[in-house]
C-alpha cells in the first residue's frame, strides 16, 4: 500500500500563494467597484476620465467627502497625452463644484490636449463643474441633468478691504472668460445666469437643465453615452485624417 502524500492541488501548475493572491485581488475588486468582473480597458482606444463629487484642492477635506483630487487627475491626462495608444477622452461629470483653481488647472489641462475629447454631464455639472464641462472638444448633456451657475466664493475667514473684493473679481472673471471662450454662450449671458435672483432659494444665480443649457450655447448637444461615444469617434477619425494629411504634405 502505498503511503506516500498527495498534492490535492486541483491546478498542479498553480502555486497555492498565487491563488492566495488571486483571491485577495477579487476581494479588492468587489470592496471597491463592488463587482468581481471589472471590464478590460487595455484594447481600447479611449480613456474614460471620471470626476464626480466634491472637486478638491489644496485642502484636504473630510474623508466621509467623495472627492476628486486634481492632483489625481492631472498626472492621468498628461499620460493620456503621452501615451499613443490613446486616441481620445472621455470625461464624465457628476460634481457638485469646488476648489476654483483646482478646477481651473483641470479645465486649461483638458483644454490643451491635443486628441479630441467629450465630456458627459451626468446627474450635474455644477460651479467650478462648469468650464470643467466646456473644456471639451465637444460637451453633452444629460436630458435630467442640471448645471448650477453662480458668483465665485470665499470660505473661511476673509478680511474686509476693497483688495478682497478685487481679488475675488478677477478670479471671477477667470471663470467667466474660461467658459465664454470654450462654449458659444456669450459673456452678457453668462453674467446673467450668475448674478440672477430668484432661481436658487437661498442664493443668486440659476439652475440650468438640459435643453436649457443647450440653448443657452453653454454645451453643444443633449444626450449621454452613446450619442457621445459616437461624436468621440468622428473626432478621432477627423484627427487621424489631418495627421495623415500633415505627413504627406
Amino acid at each position: 500500500m502505498n503511503n506516500e502524500y498527495r498534492n490535492e492541488n486541483p491546478n498542479p501548475g498553480q502555486e497555492p500563494d498565487k491563488k492566495d493572491d488571486q483571491k485577495s485581488s477579487l476581494v479588492d475588486k468587489i470592496q471597491q467597484l463592488g463587482q468581481t468582473n471589472v471590464p478590460s480597458m487595455d484594447h481600447s482606444n479611449i480613456h474614460c476620465l471620471t470626476i464626480i463629487g466634491q472637486i478638491e484642492g489644496h485642502v484636504q477635506l473630510p474623508p466621509q467627502n467623495k472627492t476628486t483630487k486634481y492632483e489625481h487627475l492631472i498626472p492621468q491626462i498628461v499620460a493620456i497625452e503621452q501615451n499613443p495608444k490613446i486616441e481620445g477622452v472621455l470625461i464624465l461629470l457628476n460634481t457638485v463644484g469646488g476648489d476654483v483653481e483646482a478646477g481651473l488647472a483641470i479645465s486649461e489641462m483638458i483644454a490643451s490636449l491635443s486628441k479630441p475629447s467629450v465630456s458627459i454631464v451626468l446627474g450635474g455639472g455644477h460651479s467650478i463643474g462648469v468650464p470643467i464641462a466646456v473644456a471639451a472638444n465637444y460637451s453633452f448633456v444629460a436630458e435630467t441633468a442640471t448645471m448650477t451657475i453662480h458668483p465665485v466664493r470665499l470660505t473661511g475667514l476673509v478680511i474686509g478691504v476693497p483688495q478682497t473684493f478685487e481679488y475675488l473679481d478677477k478670479m471671477q472673471e477667470r471663470v467667466v472668460s474660461f467658459v465664454t471662450r470654450h462654449s458659444n454662450i456669450t459673456e452678457d449671458k453668462f453674467k446673467e445666469l450668475m448674478f440672477s435672483r430668484g432661481n436658487l432659494t437661498r442664493d443668486i444665480g440659476t439652475n440650468v437643465v438640459g435643453d436649457d443649457a443647450v440653448s443657452y450655447g453653454l454645451i453643444n448637444e443633449v444626450g449621454a453615452v452613446g450619442p457621445a461615444m459616437k461624436k468621440l469617434n468622428e473626432l478621432i477619425d477627423e484627427y487621424k485624417g489631418k495627421k495623415e494629411g500633415d505627413l504627406v504634405q
